[in-house]
């Protein structure tokens, strides 16, 4: 399915079948992006423990995508280098120099 193998931009929502929970953790974890996943739970604890085990830059538990300027953003695998907002966003677009 095309829309589970590109990092998509949009209201798009590609859906695929899990035998449990290891193994969406796994599918989850092959793609070869990782900007950010959703949650949707009960169990938040449960949601928090699987959360610290996904490949991602944000995890969204039982909400929707969205940023904070106090929390740095940013993905990891082919969805980005660095993180932007907060502290860690405003040293990753300044060059420090010595005089």
């Amino acid at each position: 399915m095309t829309g589970f193998e590109q990092e998509n931009f949009g209201p798009v929502v590609a859906i695929t079948i899990a035998d449990d929970v290891e193994h969406a953790i796994e599918l989850a974890n092959a793609s070869d992006y990782g900007l950010g996943g959703h949650l949707c739970t009960a169990d938040t604890a449960r949601a928090k423990r699987i959360a610290r085990r996904l490949e991602t830059g944000g995890v969204f538990i039982n909400g929707f995508s969205a940023s904070n300027t106090r929390i740095p953003v940013g993905g990891v695998k082919k969805s980005g280098y660095g993180r932007e907002l907060s502290r860690c966003g405003l040293r990753e677009l300044t060059n420090a120099q010595a005089v």
